[in-house]
């Protein structure tokens, strides 16, 4: 494994915030070659992550920390952590469910998307010490596998 970037930022827990992740981790994975639509894959995910962290992980209560670590390994894979410090996950089984939300009337679909467009999914959470979750995506992988 070769890191050939990295970049490492955090942020306060406002939901005027997801935009300026969504931003700079697009801004960040145009390093590698890939097109558009992976772009917003990215950027959508991202928005997902930092989300869940701000409603979820702190009941969005603003003022706290959201810490983003975006790492490009190899030149055609990116790694994306997006860390809280919240509440954490009680029941992560049933949080990675499909249409499963603990808050009433939103679809529960995050995770499902970070999954659908990431390569690997992993999220780590303790109840009482937050949660992390940790998304890998190659590139070069999917273009070979597209021509296949």
């Amino acid at each position: 494994m070769n890191v050939t970037n990295f970049v490492k930022f955090e942020f306060q827990s406002l939901p005027e915030n997801v935009a300026f992740a969504r931003a700079c981790v697009g801004a960040f994975a145009s390093q590698i070659e890939c097109t558009l639509d992976d772009i917003e894959e990215i950027r959508l995910v991202v928005s997902e992550a930092v989300s869940n962290s701000i409603i979820h992980g702190y009941n969005n209560r603003r003022g706290e920390k959201v810490e983003i670590m975006v790492t490009i390994i190899d030149h055609d894979t990116l790694e994306i952590i997006v860390k809280d410090y919240g509440k954490g996950i009680s029941n992560l089984e049933q949080a990675l469910e499909p249409a499963y939300s603990s808050e009433p009337g939103r679809m529960g679909m995050g995770f499902t998307f970070m999954r659908s467009f990431m390569d690997e999914m992993e999220v780590i959470s303790q109840p009482g010490e937050g949660t992390s979750v940790r998304l890998k995506r190659n590139f070069r992988v999917r273009d070979e596998s597209v021509l296949a």
